[in-house]
């Protein structure tokens, strides 16, 4: 019995740029990405927040949380549909990166920007509004990042390859 059909190899799954990717497609990869980077921000939010720490700490956590969560949620998808963990790692950084990327500089640059949103506290509405508001605007601007990495073979296509 031929054994190397049952495998995952690097050859078996190049990645072909495809004719087009659809909004409904990107939509969902970024609402996936997006679901890992809002467990991980809002974590660092109110970590940073609750612990009274300054500005720039609490907005280093929270990337840093975001980029965890979000390659986390991708790991965890390809390890279950059988890569090894080193593949699974590479299809999780070749996934994610620039996505997270693109929602993390927009949600940050969205809270820095909007007055006094930095400074608010747990219990403050602006603390929320403005946090799940740069949720949103970095959902509208990554999507179509997204669809534009999926049409050339990258990004979430990557992962689709192990689906």
């Amino acid at each position: 019995m031929d054994h190397s059909t049952h495998r995952h190899s690097d050859t078996a799954h190049q990645h072909r740029p495809s004719a087009s990717a659809s909004w409904s497609t990107a939509a969902r990869a970024t609402l996936h990405c997006l679901t890992g980077c809002a467990v991980g921000e809002i974590l660092g939010m109110v970590v940073g927040t609750a612990l009274a720490w300054g500005n720039v700490p609490t907005m280093v956590l929270a990337i840093v949380l975001a980029f965890v969560f979000g390659y986390s949620f991708t790991l965890f998808a390809v390890r279950r549909a059988g890569l090894g963990l080193r593949t699974a790692v590479k299809v999780a950084l070749a996934a994610d990166t620039v996505s997270i990327a693109v929602m993390e500089l927009v949600d940050n640059g969205i809270i820095a920007l909007v007055p006094g949103a930095m400074d608010a506290h747990l219990a403050d509405q602006l603390f929320w509004t403005s946090l799940l508001g740069g949720f949103v605007v970095a959902f509208l601007l990554t999507t179509p990042v997204n669809k534009w990495m999926i049409s050339r073979g990258k990004g979430h296509a990557v992962v689709h390859t192990y689906h």
